[in-house]
């Protein structure tokens, strides 16, 4: 998964914060998250959420799917949780482990307000080359995991696409630009689409070509809608350009 990392970082910002789909009343549910390409599967994704008040607490299991499990068989789970402030998700907690072939990873990231106070990964990562870039104090601060980035308090939808969200993953620190998308790339079930501009920031190699693929030339559309009973849009659909194709990620009520 380390060389697929900033694809599945994309995604995640996606599928992963699709967990908005809660009524405003304190309740359990489950959402199933599919990403294909090319009308393959190649992974999956089960979350279940729950919102009380302003707080917010989700946990779900991943894994690859289809013919993308015989090349990466990655299994793993997620947890964060948080509350709802006036113009973002502050996350408090945020938790990621995940075998991928013979390797086992996990990272855990604490947040105070919307900075990053503790980040642990094991293993360790690896000593970085001279092309690398480092993830400065001040990277850390406004930021947001990739499980609660894209939950987003809104007043209407006109305010969904006009934002940069920035995002930590516990390695990689990116920003995600949103701007309106017109008719362009409409998602049926979507009250508003939104053009995503990938921008990284730092914890990244500067020659990566996937990166540089994310940040120059993909194509990224967010599908946004409303929560039920609150000020809180989250996404419905999406779809990321990448070098070998168009990934498609559609959330299911379970």
């Amino acid at each position: 998964m380390g060389s697929f990392r900033p694809l599945a970082l994309a995604a995640a910002l996606i599928i992963a914060s699709v967990a908005g789909l809660a009524p405003a009343a304190a309740e359990s549910y489950r959402v199933r998250y599919d990403a294909s390409l090319f009308g393959l599967p190649i992974g999956r994704a089960v979350l279940e959420s729950r919102f009380e008040g302003q707080g917010f607490a989700i946990a779900g299991r991943f894994a690859s799917a289809g013919i993308a499990r015989i090349f990466d068989r990655t299994d793993g789970t997620v947890t964060v949780n948080g509350w709802l402030g006036p113009d973002a998700s502050r996350p408090h907690a945020y938790t990621l482990a995940y075998e991928s072939g013979e390797e086992e990873k996990k990272t855990a990231i604490r947040f105070e307000n919307d900075r990053v106070t503790a980040t642990e990964n094991r293993p360790e990562p690896k000593k970085r080359g001279d092309d690398w870039v480092p993830v400065e104090r001040e990277h850390l601060a406004g930021v947001a995991d990739p499980l609660s980035a894209l939950l987003l308090p809104a007043r209407d939808a006109s305010e969904v696409c006009r934002r940069r969200i920035r995002v930590y993953d516990g390695e990689m620190r990116t920003d995600l630009v949103l701007e309106p998308a017109g008719d362009r790339n409409g998602f049926r079930d979507a009250t508003v689409t939104c053009r995503a501009r990938f921008v990284p920031v730092s914890g990244y190699r500067k020659d990566r070509s996937s990166i540089q693929y994310l940040r120059d030339r993909s194509r990224i559309f967010v599908g946004f809608g409303p929560v039920e009973g609150r000020n809180l849009y989250s996404p419905v659909e999406a779809t990321i350009a990448t070098k070998i194709g168009t990934v498609h990620i559609k959330a299911r009520r379970i």
